[in-house]
């Protein structure tokens, strides 16, 4: 008799093989004439629930352009697996042909000519089209937002996260869980949550001094769908005071609480529940071997790392789903639920092109409204780029380079220090830069750009203490982000190293000489977690920056050698 972990297994490798994923309908489209919006939506109604996928949208209204990594390197069990493969190899797992959309959606290849080819990505008001759209076919389908949602826009700095809260609104989700969020503060977290018309959720948001559940944030929510009872467990960001300013919001503590989870799934479970979906916003690795030591999750929504899988990977009996960033995709999972399990899934990443999928009118309108008090200030022109202006990676990215360009001029800096954020939209050479492109790329709640001194040692440390938040080969122990940005930098790095020993001959590259652990160097950075830290705004900074160079042009950036991935 076929176990469940197996039927699970062999479901996925039909799902490949034969297409019921939905991803070679779209996968191997050569040009963009041939795509139609229903050829992206068209999707094989399967079982009696359907599950609606979003994450990680970082307040993106508007259709942009977004490149994914070129390099995404895993370590541990990690090595060479997804979503640890990027280019052509990526391409080869998935049988992804040169040129196709999903070459230009799923990875960083000839991603310029493409996006000419291609377009723009995402736009809520085409979200809210596929969405609408699987509703049509599965009128009680769930959506369901991962988090980082609330952040990362001119407009939703502005209006402390209005402008998302309505838009979202707008879409109807069942219910979300968090992370960025809490860099509002939480006092005006709470003002959001405590008017919500769908479920906040959180497992492990706790009250910091009590140790215990925070009551804003229930664990879970069960729905009634298909004739399926279905429990939804939220799980925010873990690492929540480390990668952000705990001093934004004091009174919640937060973690992975891996104990916690397995008594919320038993007490589902023990309350009926026939399928158990985790909403998750751990990262990919984390949700991954958080479903090999918890048992009894059907589905992971996986968020925060960005990445975007055109097929679940299965670990034991649990599915996991990636969405991508940005609106760029929309994941719709349909599910088999009877006799109290999950007995087998479909699954479909859909890509958000902007040009093919028409906007739902209703959605559009409201966008239009929250932007419109900031329009003209949005749009103004600050200079334009000869280079592809992109952020992702592990290392550097074009965007990056320019904000460490624009600390080290701006502050007269020796060293510049950006952090290794993922989001951000991308912008083609020849473009205008608009200030809403740098507000795109730098807008936070803690912005300031310091100058400050610090030692070679001191700089040493650091670079030790993040690299091991990414490269340390135990999930739980990588804390999010990629690796911290250096302008006017060198450095050797051994992902294979253990913590403390993978950084070595830094350089100072404006003299050529090596770092003297003893010697204070003047470094420029900005997004302190420390309270009080004081400095010009960096997208200010960046603006005055731009202006001055009029057109920008960023040069390959070769200062950081890796060994050992």
């Amino acid at each position: 008799m076929i176990s469940r972990r197996d039927f699970l297994q062999t479901s996925m490798a039909a799902s490949a093989l034969l297409g019921a994923s939905g991803f070679g309908q779209w996968g191997r489209i050569a040009a963009q004439q041939t795509l139609k919006q229903d050829q992206l939506l068209q999707f094989e109604t399967f079982g009696n629930v359907s599950l609606i996928h979003i994450t990680d949208i970082h307040a993106q209204l508007k259709p942009i352009y977004f490149r994914e990594p070129s390099i995404n390197i895993g370590v541990g069990d990690n090595k060479g697996a997804v979503p640890h493969l990027t280019g052509a190899e990526f391409r080869r797992k998935y049988g992804i042909e040169d040129g196709s959309y999903a070459h230009y959606a799923l990875s960083a290849g000839d991603f310029e000519a493409l996006a000419k080819g291609y377009g723009r990505v995402g736009g809520l008001d085409r979200v809210a089209t596929v969405i609408n759209q699987i509703r049509s076919e599965r009128p009680d389908a769930l959506l369901l937002d991962g988090g980082d949602t609330w952040h990362g826009s001119y407009t939703c700095y502005q209006t402390e996260g209005q402008d998302m809260v309505d838009v979202m609104n707008a879409l109807k989700p069942d219910a979300m869980t968090f992370h960025w969020e809490f860099t509002l503060g939480s006092d005006r977290v709470n003002e959001i949550v405590e008017g919500l018309p769908f479920a906040a959720l959180g497992q492990n948001i706790f009250d910091a001094e009590w140790d215990e559940p925070a009551e804003l944030f229930p664990p879970y929510k069960f729905f009634e769908r298909g004739g399926a009872k279905i429990a939804v467990i939220g799980q925010a960001f873990p690492y929540m005071p480390i990668a952000n300013p705990g001093w934004m919001f004091p009174e919640y503590a937060f973690g992975i609480r891996g104990e916690n989870m397995q008594t919320m799934v038993d007490e589902v479970r023990s309350q009926g529940a026939d399928l158990v979906v985790c909403l998750s916003h751990n990262g990919f690795d984390v949700d991954k071997k958080m479903a090999g030591i918890v048992t009894g999750i059907d589905v992971i929504l996986s968020g925060h790392t960005h990445d975007a899988l055109p097929e679940p990977v299965v670990i034991g009996d649990t599915v996991i789903v990636a969405s991508g960033s940005n609106g760029k995709f929309v994941s719709r999972v349909d599910l088999d639920v009877r006799d109290g399990r999950m007995m087998g899934f479909r699954h479909k990443l859909i890509p958000i092109l902007s040009d093919v999928i028409t906007p739902d009118a209703d959605v559009a309108a409201v966008i239009d409204t929250v932007r419109a008090p900031y329009e003209d200030t949005l749009a103004e022109v600050i200079g334009q780029t000869d280079s592809l202006l992109y952020r992702r990676g592990n290392f550097n990215g074009t965007w990056d380079d320019l904000i460490c360009d624009a600390l080290l001029s701006e502050r007269e800096a020796d060293i510049a220090l950006s952090p290794g954020v993922r989001w951000g939209p991308s912008i083609l050479p020849g473009q205008d830069i608009t200030r809403e492109d740098i507000w795109n790329v730098t807008s936070m709640s803690y912005g300031a750009a310091y100058r400050t001194e610090m030692t070679g040692e001191f700089l040493h440390v650091v670079l030790e203490d993040v690299a091991d938040n990414l490269f340390n080969p135990d999930p739980y122990y990588q804390q999010g982000g990629d690796m911290v940005r250096t302008g006017g930098l060198g450095y050797r790095i051994d992902i294979s190293k253990p913590q403390g020993s993978r950084i070595t001959d830094l350089v100072l590259l404006k003299t050529g000489e090596k770092i003297d652990p003893a010697k204070t160097y003047q470094v420029a950075g900005w997004a302190s977690v420390n309270e009080g830290t004081e400095g010009p705004q960096i997208w200010d900074l960046v603006e005055n920056h731009i202006r001055k160079q009029g057109t920008v042009s960023i040069a390959p950036n070769n200062s950081v050698e890796v060994i050992g991935a």
